[in-house]
């Protein structure tokens, strides 16, 4: 739901999540580009943050290792778990879900930067990159909000309807 890099999911710790205002601060340390990045999280994020929150939410990481909850999860535990689900690493990875995001907004009609600031990609033109630190909260924030509402479609088996940006969002 929040297509972030693996590492950054499995690294995720409670003290970065703020479920009342349904927001992932990961600090710059801990981002490929030295940067703060601002996840916003759907209603169905919070949902199951706050579900899995009794179960490791008076620990360190969101995601524990098996073994114990003072480590993150493995780096292996998410492509064991798509390989269990019968997944071929031709087929997908967990990095694999971020490009899967994209294309599909892509193709639904999202802007590019608003897509790739929550991919946290940076801007490659140089100029436009020392200018521009736009966040793109408002519209990232309607963005994975209707990600959310279109898995829950796929998962539901429903008729998929195509989510197309239109004046105003």
């Amino acid at each position: 739901m929040t297509f972030v890099r693996p590492g950054e999911l499995r690294h995720a710790e409670w003290a970065e999540i703020d479920l009342e205002n349904a927001e992932w601060k990961i600090p710059a340390g801990k981002m490929k580009m030295r940067a703060t990045h601002v996840i916003p999280l759907s209603r169905q994020a919070v949902e199951l943050l706050r579900e899995l929150e009794p179960l490791t939410g008076r620990g360190r990481y969101v995601f524990t290792s098996l073994r114990t909850g003072e480590r993150p999860m493995s780096e292996n535990t998410v492509l064991a778990a798509l390989r269990r689900l019968g997944y071929a690493k031709e087929e997908m990875t967990g990095h694999g879900f971020r490009g899967m995001a994209s294309t599909v907004l892509h193709e639904q009609g999202w802007p590019t930067d608003v897509i790739e600031r929550q991919s946290a990609h940076l801007e490659g033109n140089k100029v436009k990159a020392a200018y521009n630190h736009a966040q793109h909260l408002p519209e990232r924030r309607k963005m994975m909000q209707a990600w959310a509402d279109y898995l829950d479609g796929l998962k539901a088996g429903g008729e998929i309807i195509p989510i197309r940006r239109t004046a105003g969002i």
